[in-house]
């Protein structure tokens, strides 16, 4: 295949409060030469850029960030990319920059990874694209600074006017709102030279020059002030939702206990390879994605997955990067390298997230096109039609026509969906819920029907040993005992289970030797010198071990889906051990909640009619048993039919029916099918978290109608006082600014939701 001709190049953007600022930035840059796709995310503050290698220019793209008024930096340089299969999401950046950039980007780095230092918070934070520079209190950032100072300007206009003579104190307020406003006119202009006229800025220059030709000098000076006030305001809004993904980030350790050569040595975390090993002392976060190697501990997973309760873990179990060890040391494989961990991936999809836009947004985005030159054509109208068709005075529609200038700005509006649905998914990521996006949410606030697949879902997806039957003089003790010395090596699902029971009981395996598979009806060895068998009952039967009477036995137990094998010596039956695979321990919780929420359970598997039965009967479900892939697919098809479906399943057989559903959810802790399959992804193995995203789905939606009421209510009664002359300047850049930032606020109360909570008992 050729080679493209483009590289991937990624900046860090600060300063943007909204999707207005996003849209500027967006609209500035795709104007320049060689610039391809755009991906900008508010939330992580990134912007990544496809640009041709030959007309394309990064320093043009950061003058124009710049000029816009918003600070920019430039990732540190990754691999570049030569084909067409590279990403667009793929860092690989400066490429073009010359030597002295080159090294000014590397001394950044960790040059001694095994030496730490104060370069590795540095890094840290580079890897998840966190400012390393960001300023933490609002009176340091530029906004803060223009507040401050347009106030002092304000007050020392005021003060000059109560001391000095006439005429002095309205020159005074002049020289105030001339100084606020050369910021806000630069940035105005800025964003003309890009082609657009109607930004917030080009709207506040015009309103404020306006106010000062028809002698309005201390009301403009106040507008001034109060926008740099409103600005502030959004700032610190959106720093407090950026806050919930920033936390993420900072979960994973800074460093590492590697081994080497039988010593430790503290290294930088992102600097692990894949077979590393590592250890991890009890109270010490885990690096790294990786297994367990030696040790048995408990880790609080919460940071990751959200479940509070501490998870026991032994040699083989996968760990995440981010928990915590609770109990003794534990020595770990890396399996997954900085870049590519369930924190950094969770980080990735919820920033992603942010593009698949709801539909609601999309129309917002829509409305605000032309709802923008409408109220600047109304102001005109105000301005002119009273005085040339009423002779009205000039001055006075002139001032009111810019009033409805400024109130008709439609930020508020703009951000009225983006802000909720941002504060939605970091609130869900950090409860363990991941959602693809604001058209997922509102697709799932629609849900009227959930198709759940059993196993793995409902259930824990492995058999478990509920009952132990002597059909002779045996205890259960010496019935497993012997049952485990023939199942004793196999890794089927039941010899798992009767393996499983045996450790509980605490049962010492007896000396087995000479275990042979019987094809589909069980296994034979020999335990302690003595053949003995475990099968089916219908092999037993067949081997004349067991009698009618004992066949029922079994049976009774078979109509309670569950699977019965027999245990016995030659000729003479030990005992019946039954088994099943258990419906979760909150299944009969969720699905109680479920209906609560006017919601329709459904479970579609593949399993036979009795075991599913006897789930769906014990959790008070309809089901479909004996289904197919393809047979999933069309009972989604049809249930799409009558309203919204979501279907819940493992994310890898349920494949095709999770892409068919409305909505597609798939569980699992953190693995990389529940991360990357469907359209939303259950961390930890909770059915209760499938109520829950019902209920933040709605909430977000509720919350979004919410501003969209607050921000059209408050312009609807203020441009209607404006144009009767009841309200003026100073109040109508407040609806604006105000509005915005009650819209915000708004929005970040779904960082405080519980959407776990629940009135069944």
């Amino acid at each position: 295949m050729k080679p493209r001709n483009v590289e991937n190049y990624e900046w860090t953007v600060s300063g943007m409060d909204c999707a207005s600022c996003a849209s500027k930035i967006t609209k500035a840059v795709e104007r320049l030469p060689g610039v391809g796709t755009i991906k900008l995310s508010i939330m992580s503050e990134k912007l990544k850029i496809e640009l041709d290698k030959e007309t394309g220019n990064p320093a043009k793209i950061e003058k124009t960030i710049r000029k816009l008024g918003y600070g920019v930096e430039r990732q540190i340089k990754a691999i570049p990319s030569t084909t067409e299969k590279d990403e667009p999401d793929q860092v690989h950046n400066c490429v073009d920059c010359n030597h002295d950039h080159a090294d000014e980007h590397s001394s950044r780095s960790v040059k001694h990874p095994n030496k730490v230092d104060a370069n590795i918070q540095n890094e840290q934070q580079r890897l998840h694209n966190i400012p390393t520079d960001r300023e933490t209190s609002w009176y340091q950032s530029a906004k803060g600074r223009l507040v401050i100072g347009t106030g002092l300007l304000l007050v020392l206009a005021w003060a000059i006017e109560l001391v000095a003579v006439s005429g002095i104190g309205k020159w005074a307020f002049i020289v105030a709102c001339v100084l606020g406003l050369i910021p806000v006119a630069r940035r105005a202009f800025a964003a003309l030279t890009t082609g657009q006229l109607f930004t917030i800025e080009m709207l506040m220059t015009i309103a404020a020059s306006g106010a000062l030709f028809i002698g309005a000098a201390e009301e403009a000076a106040l507008v001034v002030f109060l926008f740099a006030v409103g600005e502030l305001l959004e700032g610190v809004a959106a720093n407090k939702a950026r806050d919930g993904i920033r936390s993420l980030a900072q979960l994973v350790p800074k460093t590492a206990l590697l081994e080497d050569n039988g010593t430790t040595k503290e290294v930088a975390a992102e600097t692990l390879k894949i077979g590393e090993i590592v250890l991890v002392r009890p109270g010490d976060r885990v690096p790294a994605d990786g297994q367990i190697v030696s040790g048995f501990s408990g880790l609080d997973e919460s940071p990751v997955t959200g479940e509070s309760i501490p998870v026991a873990k032994q040699p083989g179990n996968d760990v995440f990067a981010g928990s915590i060890n609770t109990e003794a040391a534990l020595r770990v494989e890396v399996t997954k390298t900085a870049q590519d961990n369930t924190i950094s991936r969770i980080i990735q999809l919820v920033e992603e997230a942010e593009s698949a836009r709801a539909p609601t947004e999309r129309f917002i985005d829509r409305f605000s096109r032309w709802y923008m030159p409408a109220i600047v054509i109304a102001s005109a109208l105000v301005i002119v039609i009273p005085p040339l068709v009423l002779g009205e005075a000039w001055d006075t529609w002139i001032y009111r026509g810019l009033a409805l200038l400024l109130i008709g700005c439609p930020c508020a509006l703009v951000i009225s969906v983006p802000a909720s649905i941002a504060s939605a998914l970091s609130s869900s990521a950090r409860k363990g819920m991941l959602f693809k996006g604001g058209a997922v949410i509102e697709a799932a606030a629609k849900t009227h029907q959930i198709a759940f697949d059993k196993t793995g879902t409902l259930t824990y997806g492995r058999p478990v040993v509920t009952d132990v039957i002597a059909l002779g003089d045996y205890t259960d003790h010496e019935i497993l005992k012997i049952a485990s010395g023939v199942e004793a090596g196999s890794s089927h699902p039941l010899a798992v289970a009767i393996l499983r029971k045996a450790e509980i009981e605490k049962i010492t395996l007896p000396k087995s030797d000479g275990a042979k598979a019987l094809m589909g009806k069980g296994v034979e060895a020999i335990v302690d010198g003595v053949p003995a068998w475990v099968t089916s009952p219908k092999y037993a039967l067949s081997s004349n071990v067991i009698t009618d009477k004992n066949m029922e036995i079994a049976a009774t137990y078979e109509r309670q889906g569950k699977t019965a094998v027999i245990v016995y010596r030659k000729n003479e039956p030990l005992g019946l051990i039954a088994m099943r695979d258990e419906p979760r321990k909150d299944a009969a919780e969720a699905i109680a909640q479920i209906k609560q929420l006017g919601i329709t359970p459904i479970i579609l598997t593949g399993d036979n009619e009795r075991t599913a039965a006897a789930i769906a009967d014990g959790l008070g479900m309809e089901f479909s048993a004996g289904m197919l892939p393809e047979d999933k697919l069309e009972h989604i098809r049809i249930m799409n039919q009558k309203g919204g479906v979501m279907m819940i399943g493992d994310g890898i057989n349920d494949a095709p029916a999770l892409k068919q559903a409305s909505v597609g959810v798939a569980m699992g802790s953190g693995t990389d099918v529940a991360l990357e399959t469907a359209d939303a992804a259950i961390l930890r193995d909770r059915v209760t978290d499938v109520p829950a995203m019902i209920r933040m789905s709605r909430a977000a939606m509720a919350n979004i109608r919410q501003n969209v009421v607050i921000a059209l209510g408050l312009k609807t009664v203020f441009l209607v006082t404006t144009v009767f002359g009841i309200t003026g300047l100073w109040i109508a850049i407040l609806a604006d600014t105000g509005a915005t930032v009650l819209v915000t606020i708004n929005a970040l109360r779904l960082l405080g939701y519980n959407p776990t909570k629940s009135d069944v008992r």
